[in-house]
């Protein structure tokens, strides 16, 4: 089985899925590989490839995968997953809204992640950290392989989950890999008796009806957000590199020095290997004399960053992203803001197709027969949303109303609370102890005290 393991670990790490997410981590992170791997190259005049030690070479890495990551994920989890019943949420544990934003990223960014549910809450699995396997027959998740490292000098940890329980492997630097010492195969959900003479006794186990597994995919095929996408981002990035380039360039003065001699192709060559580290040079004018000229060269910018300008454009496009600067100070109507929002609410409803067969898979580990809804985190204007919500006042009833409004003004978790304290006050006016009704007040005629 440790051999197993291992060949499974390996051959994960090799597999295109592996390669992709781990790539589009680094994207994501701000770090970009491949221009990272990029070296400029000049030629001799033997035609021999050497590395350019003389020009710059700048490498500018972008956040813009990270930030339509974030943006798609606070789109539509931001608000945490809402449930019909209000039991649902307590079972679910206090960690739940946060650990599927973690999945939903985690999907984004490696095409897939993976939820376990641990007996009375939810934990999250990027497909960095987990080999899937699947069954032969119907390709349904019915094992899988968890491994991690907190440093490359600690132990590898690895996890077998199977249907019929988990089993602990670790290797140490120098050691082979080994079951952890008391980790044969336990099942998942272990049932305890507790005496004041005796300890904690395991007196029971038992497993789920199904894998506690449950796969987030990003879409059909299990693809990263980048792919597709990678190469405009590539060119984005060495855009801005090029600009950063030009501009270090442009920086260099030199001198150009009037009647002190010719050069044959080989001193021409020796020539620019002195202007790069020296920055003077040398030219003929006939015979008025020697004289020296500085020059300056100027970066070409306004073709550079029309460049940049138009791959920002497309990565919005090809992203389906909000782009905020769209939506200007002569173009802030509620109208003009939902329509900046339709290309990302296309995407994002096909992501949420995912996530809610995601959910509804660890509803049924958990035992809950439930539905989620999501409030999308979206820009409004508040002023006109508002006066929509006041003007449909009479068409619904006092809870919607309440909640509406306070979601408008971004304070929609404070809505059960508000609920309940106008509920009280409601209770108390019909019971007559008001202060502002007079509820405290002694009627007519009759006297205060024990009189």
């Amino acid at each position: 089985m440790i051999a197993f393991i291992q060949s499974a670990i390996a051959d994960h790490k090799a597999g295109r899925i592996y390669q992709t997410a781990a790539d589009a981590q680094l994207y994501y992170d701000g770090e970009n590989p491949t221009i990272n791997r990029y070296e400029k190259i000049i030629y001799d005049m033997q035609g021999r490839a050497h590395r350019d030690m003389w020009t710059a070479n700048h490498k500018i890495a972008s956040k813009f995968f990270g930030i339509v990551v974030d943006q798609e994920t606070g789109y539509l989890l931001g608000n945490g997953v809402n449930f019909k019943k209000d039991s649902t949420k307590k079972k679910l544990g206090k960690k739940f809204d946060r650990q599927i934003h973690s999945a939903g990223e985690y999907a984004l960014i490696g095409g897939v992640s993976f939820g376990f549910w641990n007996l009375d809450h939810l934990e999250v699995f990027p497909v960095t950290e987990f080999v899937p396997l699947e069954d032969e027959e119907n390709g349904s998740l019915s094992a899988g392989i968890r491994f991690w490292k907190i440093a490359q000098d600690r132990p590898l940890r690895c996890t077998l989950y199977e249907l019929d329980g988990f089993t602990e492997y670790i290797q140490r630097p120098g050691e082979e890999m080994k079951i952890m010492d008391g980790g044969e195969k336990r099942p998942y959900i272990l049932h305890v008796t507790e005496t004041a003479a005796d300890r904690t006794k395991i007196y029971n186990g038992e497993n789920y009806p199904t894998f506690p597994i449950v796969p987030l995919k990003n879409n059909r095929h299990c693809k990263s957000e980048l792919v597709g996408r990678r190469n405009t981002v590539d060119a984005l990035d060495l855009a801005c590199s090029n600009m950063i380039n030009n501009v270090d360039e442009g920086n260099l003065i030199y001198w150009v020095l009037t009647n002190c001699g010719g050069m044959d192709e080989e001193g021409a060559v020796k020539f620019l290997d002195r202007v790069r580290t020296t920055h003077i040079s040398w030219a003929e004018n006939g015979d008025e004399g020697s004289s020296a000229a500085p020059h300056a060269i100027e970066a070409p910018f306004e073709g550079t960053q029309t460049t940049i300008d138009m791959l920002e454009k497309k990565l919005y496009q090809d992203f389906q992203a909000f782009d905020s600067s769209a939506v200007t100070a002569s173009n802030q109507s509620a109208t003009a803001i939902k329509a900046s929002y339709v290309p990302l609410d296309l995407k994002v409803d096909k992501f949420e197709r995912q996530v809610t067969e995601f959910i509804s898979g660890i509803l049924a580990l958990a035992g809950i027969d439930d539905e989620p809804t999501y409030t999308r985190n979206r820009i409004i204007n508040e002023q006109e949303e508002m006066q929509t919500v006041l003007m449909a006042a009479q068409y619904f009833d006092e809870e919607y109303i309440t909640r509406k409004t306070l979601t408008i003004l971004g304070d929609g978790d404070m809505a059960d609370e508000i609920l309940k304290r106008r509920a009280a006050d409601d209770l108390g006016r019909f019971d007559g102890n008001n202060p502002q009704d007079g509820g405290n007040e002694p009627e007519e005629g009759e006297e205060n005290g024990n009189g």
